[in-house]
């Protein structure tokens, strides 16, 4: 950032939410209440409860990033990402920890008309969802260290999220809804390849296990397009074993974009990676959009 155009709070704070992300943070709501409306179980005040709280626990899950890979050491002056607000000083420790506490203090006080709607497994899902926020990148096993990070963002995008919205509104969850959940937590966990693989070399300084620093830049290849082919095959295969709606198929309209960021992820490089992330997140949500209008249209 220039020195000579100082930065304010509000922008401080803007850069810490990482915008980009917040895709992620939509897309399974939009696929879930879709299906919800496709069963005739719409609730409109669940769902947009499920949408902001959704945005929040994004919000304090980049907080608490933000400030945990400071502390230990993950952001340096040599990543080649966004600016960090705590490793560049923007904010300080304790201005980011009141920040998170704001944030999942008002996703709680939301999903309490959630739990008053669907009762105790919302607050269970709710606890997941925070303490997997944290543990990320902070507490004794900071599991996006040891390369589980993958594996965490495809449960909490797709399973948790999708079934976790669906069930808020129809107070039940048939076992399909979870592998309809899959596609979009796949297309999610490709933004944390593409972000695993832009910060390989900073994260193997930091001792940070990720899948790329242990496998490498081939299989982070590999990682993307099997992500991808899951993600446009999975609806494809419910919908022949009569699991799913014809008009999911719909979201194959974004195949070609879904071509095309593959070989920009094939062909870039350090910094360059930083648009094939952000596009990477829009493909997830315009993903899902196809999909969801697709499921609302074809009964």
């Amino acid at each position: 950032m220039s020195q000579s155009a100082p930065i304010k709070p509000l922008q401080a704070w803007t850069l810490a939410a990482r915008p980009r992300t917040l895709p992620a943070a939509v897309a399974p709501v939009l696929i879930a209440t879709a299906l919800a409306f496709h069963d005739g179980v719409l609730y409109l005040p669940a769902a947009l409860a499920c949408l902001l709280v959704s945005l929040l626990m994004q919000i304090g899950a980049n907080f608490a990033n933000d400030l945990f890979d400071d502390q230990r050491g993950a952001d340096t002056q040599a990543r080649l990402g966004p600016t960090r607000a705590s490793a560049s000083g923007l904010l300080s420790a304790g201005q980011m920890r009141m920040g998170m506490l704001v944030v999942f203090g008002l996703a709680a006080l939301l999903g309490i008309a959630l739990v008053i709607r669907g009762g105790w497994p919302v607050i269970v899902v709710g606890i997941i969802i925070i303490l997997a926020a944290l543990a990320y990148s902070g507490g004794p096993f900071p599991y996006g260290y040891y390369a589980l990070g993958d594996v965490f963002v495809l449960l909490s995008f797709g399973g948790i999220a999708v079934c976790g919205t669906y069930y808020a509104q129809a107070l039940n969850l048939p076992a399909a809804v979870y592998w309809v959940s899959m596609p979009i937590g796949l297309l999610i966990v490709n933004i944390l390849v593409v972000n695993n693989t832009r910060d390989m070399r900073t994260d193997q300084e930091a001792h940070k296990h990720t899948l790329a620093v242990l496998l490498g830049r081939r299989m982070m290849l590999f990682e993307y397009l099997a992500c991808l082919g899951g993600a446009y095959l999975i609806p494809l295969g419910l919908w022949i074993a009569g699991l799913g709606s014809a008009g999911a198929l719909l979201s194959w309209f974004s195949l070609p974009e879904a071509i095309r960021l593959f070989r920009e992820f094939s062909s870039s490089e350090g910094s360059a990676l930083n648009k094939t992330l952000g596009r990477t997140a829009q493909l997830a949500f315009i993903y899902a959009l196809l999909y969801s209008l697709g499921v609302i249209l074809v009964k």
